[in-house]
């Protein structure tokens, strides 16, 4: 299976040029090649290719104009902090082992199932979903395939996804976004991903890190794609057409989200500007100092560290040795954090948001580099904790303001053909999907032209 829009991707299966059950055999075939080692925690072979000659069957025998299902036949992945059915939701793991199976799909996997997708398996993932590298000690790290003569991270926290969609195997792969988790990602394969609203896709059954900013969401090919997973997924169909940049006024902070921009990074980002502005958008620098506050305002510990501790306490305990220690020194700062203190931080931050949306009123998105650097080679972050932990600041930092931000935000590759990937995110406050899509759907073809 060529990497193929679900756009495209659906068409051909509506045409009869290809089947599901062609797609899903390539698709299992690919996977066992070496670039795509490390993908899957789990691959659903005979139950992926029964769905396949199901929908096959399905579609030959429906009349015509019958609606199959927005995804019918169509090869999907999941992250493996989701739920299925039957299977035990490991979320990156090994200290789950033994733990009681799903007795249900989560509700957004379920939705997709229901749209006709074909889920081929669930992906590997950072443990825990707590790191922005994609590094898994437990089922190896998929390899970045954006580049053959550099052994690249994927990016994380949801690896697997991105890479299994980056290499043809899916059109596309459902992920979570607690601090960028979905568009980190998608930046460094060079996709597309969408972290909606929190309250958009629900939660129920996927496994938690941080409840404050968690967010369930998928990683596609193309801008239109993730519209319509999102549609299936939210059951909240953001149906728009590409906005007219023309008069629309861009904000660009200049705290925090330009520092320490490697150079290619900083030439990819300057020259997206240059052609929004030139499609008639004001691009506008803002100092957004409040940016600088959200590091004071999660002490002692920070959501993702406090709530992940509460979530997953008494599995660390279990094993403490079985579980990567870069992920237990992270964890470990929500051990021992009051009441009082968790109060505090929950209402910093909703002081916060009230400021930064006074701070955006009047601008339709803000722009940033989606993270400052292209996706780092492997070896050194494995070799230094040092090295490692500072890749995942600089990979967090960026997407990480737009979760605290309870924002919705877009990771769209803005590099040149033929280069590292790059991501543009393209962000905006709570419940401004619908208006931020259609400007996703305008930017797409600009700045990758």
């Amino acid at each position: 299976m060529h990497p193929t829009s679900l756009i495209e991707c659906l068409a051909q299966l509506q045409r009869g040029d290809t089947t599901s059950e062609r797609l899903v055999e390539q698709a299992l075939l690919a996977a066992q090649a070496p670039a795509a080692a490390h993908v899957f925690t789990h691959v659903l072979s005979d139950a992926a290719l029964e769905q396949a000659r199901a929908a096959d069957a399905a579609r030959r025998s429906a009349p015509a104009g019958r609606d199959l299902g927005a995804l019918h036949g169509l090869p999907i992945v999941v992250k493996d902090n989701f739920d299925l059915q039957g299977r035990t939701t490991m979320g990156g793991t090994v200290v789950c082992e033994g733990e009681a199976v799903a007795t249900h799909d989560a509700p957004a996997v379920a939705r997709v199932r229901d749209a006709g997708a074909v889920i081929l398996g669930q992906t590997n993932m950072s443990e825990f979903a707590f790191s922005g590298v994609g590094f898994n000690p437990h089922y190896g790290t998929p390899r970045n395939p954006s580049d053959a003569a550099h052994v690249r991270v994927p990016g994380g926290s949801s690896s697997g996804s991105a890479v299994a969609v980056a290499l043809g195997l899916a059109v596309a792969g459902l992920g979570s976004d607690t601090g960028g988790s979905i568009r980190i990602p998608a930046a460094l394969c060079g996709l597309v991903g969408f972290k909606g609203s929190q309250s958009r896709i629900p939660l129920q059954g996927v496994m938690e890190l941080s409840r404050s900013l968690d967010t369930a969401g998928a990683i596609t090919r193309t801008v239109q794609d993730s519209l319509w997973v999102d549609a299936v997924m939210s059951q909240q169909p953001l149906n728009v057409a590409a906005a007219n940049l023309r008069g629309m006024r861009f904000a660009v902070p200049q705290t925090l989200v330009l520092d320490d921009l490697e150079p290619a990074v900083a030439q990819a980002f300057s020259k997206a500007l240059s052609r929004i502005s030139a499609a008639g958008a004001e691009v506008v620098d803002i100092p957004f100092a409040e940016l600088a506050d959200i590091a004071p305002h999660s002490l002692p510990g920070g959501f993702s560290p406090v709530e992940g501790y509460a979530a997953h306490h008494a599995r660390i305990a279990r094993a403490p040795d079985r579980v990567d220690p870069r992920v237990m020194a992270r964890m470990a700062l929500g051990q021992g954090v009051s009441a009082v203190d968790y109060i505090g931080l929950i209402d910093r931050r909703r002081e916060w948001i009230a400021q930064a949306q006074t701070v955006l009123h009047g601008f339709d998105a803000m722009l940033c580099p989606t993270v400052p650097l292209l996706a780092p080679e492997l070896a050194p972050l494995l070799a230094s904790d040092e090295a490692f932990f500072k890749a995942n600041r600089l990979l967090l930092r960026n997407p990480s303001m737009i979760n605290y931000l309870d924002g919705c935000s877009f990771s769209l590759p803005c590099q040149a053909e033929g280069d590292v990937p790059v991501g543009l995110m393209v962000s905006s406050v709570n419940g401004q999907d619908a208006h931020l899509a259609s400007i996703a759907l305008a930017l797409e073809p600009l700045i990758r032209a």
